[in-house]
């Protein structure tokens, strides 16, 4: 059991990720090829959305590869085709987006948020703090005495 054990480890670690690309959409020029493969791992599969179309066998995350193999045949730089399925897509197309004014309040909002508890427990432990009991004065001290001595005080039943 041990040896079969160790078996399916040792070819699980051989085991590459599964790609999506068919066949039918490798280019004949490897480099081609390989600009294809590195565009189409930072593109987002509109469908799978945590996936890039290079991971995705969804249709459309087909078609988005077709895309970005076309453009590269026609001459377009890696940046190019960047822009263009940005200019299609908009930028949730891409597994990692760039910051820019229109976002930056997404990229700030962790921090924000950090600040924000940070202050709110600041702001707690002060109040706690301020509301702390204090201790009695003697005079209160001797007439909280007096009361209970006089059996004015809370009875035991109202508890």
């Amino acid at each position: 059991m041990r040896r079969l054990l160790a078996a399916l480890l040792l070819l699980a670690s051989f085991a590459a990720p599964a790609l999506a690309v068919q066949p039918d959409e490798v280019l004949a020029d490897p480099v081609l090829e390989s600009r294809a493969r590195a565009i189409s791992a930072e593109l987002r599969c509109m469908v799978c959305q945590n996936q890039s179309i290079d991971d995705s066998d969804a249709p459309l995350a087909k078609d988005l590869r077709l895309i970005v193999r076309e453009r590269l045949k026609a001459g377009d730089s890696d940046g190019q085709v960047m822009d263009f399925m940005v200019a299609r897509y908009g930028e949730f197309v891409l597994l990692r987006p760039v910051m820019s004014w229109r976002n930056a309040l997404l990229w700030a909002a962790p921090v924000l948020v950090l600040a924000l508890g940070a202050l709110a427990a600041v702001l707690g432990l002060k109040r706690r703090r301020a509301v702390a009991p204090q201790s009695l004065s003697t005079d209160e001290e001797a007439r909280f005495k007096k009361l209970l001595a006089d059996g004015e005080g809370p009875s035991p039943e109202g508890r």
